[in-house]
């Protein structure tokens, strides 16, 4: 059963990370990947955004057992981009962001491609 929140303890207390951070960390990861336009969510945070609220959580989706994460991430990507090669580097560095900022092993980053943005030239 998966978690809303986690943690280690150690001789001097307990640490927990919510799991909306874990999926923060991912969206933030996959956003820093050249060929990402956005994430992609729902309505309610496409409005957030025009409203200017960063929702760095947005289009991630985290499960969380036994200190072990499931990710998936829906991604907006910009038009000329191999789809192959940027899903690959957003999984690679969203399981890398995870497992080093959280100690969690990441079991599976599942990318999906929710659409593709023409972005002007300047």
């Amino acid at each position: 059963m998966a978690k809303d929140v986690f943690g280690t303890e150690d001789s001097i207390g307990e640490v927990q990370i919510a799991s909306e951070v874990v999926a923060a960390i991912a969206g933030i990861s996959a956003s820093e990947v050249d060929g990402i336009e956005s994430m992609a969510g729902g309505s309610i945070n496409d409005l957030a955004g025009k409203f200017g609220v960063k929702n760095h959580s947005k289009g991630v989706k985290v499960e969380i057992t036994d200190n072990r994460a499931s990710v998936d991430i829906a991604v907006n990507m910009k038009f000329g981009y191999s789809i192959p090669k940027v899903s690959a580097k957003v999984q690679e560095k969203v399981a890398q962001a995870i497992s080093s900022m959280t100690g969690l092993e990441v079991t599976k980053v599942n990318v999906r491609i929710a659409g593709i943005v023409q972005v002007n030239a300047e």
